[in-house]
């Protein structure tokens, strides 16, 4: 059965920027936002090792990781939780490499590729939502804010319900 629904792939597929946390060996936390992030099949999301020295080293050494995909003006998304597999040569690397060539991804920074086979995946919702704040409204006070900050004004204001 798989685990990511087609709202999961459609989001993940729309937001490309994930934040990976993986555990450091001393257990600290490590987050790290990735701009490659996508589906890869039914049950497994992808992201590229660009400068990732940190987060690959975690990886190699706890596979364990989280991946929390958001839309910035909905403040609706996902958590994904799973087991992250380096991959740095093989068919699959290449097959995933191919992918993001074709998605205009200049692939020459890569070093590596992570794919996370999700385990657990959850919905991320604001608790604004939780009030009565509507999907609409909610979008249109995100929107407004980042083109205030945009537009330079030292003092946006503060969307609605600022959770």
């Amino acid at each position: 059965m798989a685990v990511l629904d087609e709202e999961m792939k459609r989001l993940v597929r729309r937001q490309r920027l994930g934040f990976v946390a993986t555990v450091a060996p001393d257990g600290t936390p490590n987050l790290s936002p990735k701009g490659s992030t996508t589906v890869w099949g039914e049950d497994q999301i992808v992201f590229a090792d660009v400068l990732s020295p940190r987060t690959i080293r975690n990886l190699v050494d706890n596979p364990r990781v989280e991946i929390n995909v958001v839309d910035p003006f909905t403040r609706k998304g996902f958590r994904f939780k799973g087991k992250g597999t380096v991959l740095r040569s093989g068919a699959e690397y290449w097959k995933i490499i191919e992918m993001y060539k074709a998605d205009g991804t200049d692939v020459r920074r890569i070093r590596a590729i992570v794919v996370v086979r999700v385990e657990f995946a959850a919905p991320l919702i604001s608790p604004a939502y939780e009030v009565g704040v509507g999907e609409a409204d909610m979008t249109r006070s995100w929107e407004e804010y980042y083109r205030r900050c945009r537009a330079g004004e030292a003092d946006p204001g503060r969307p609605i319900l600022d959770v």
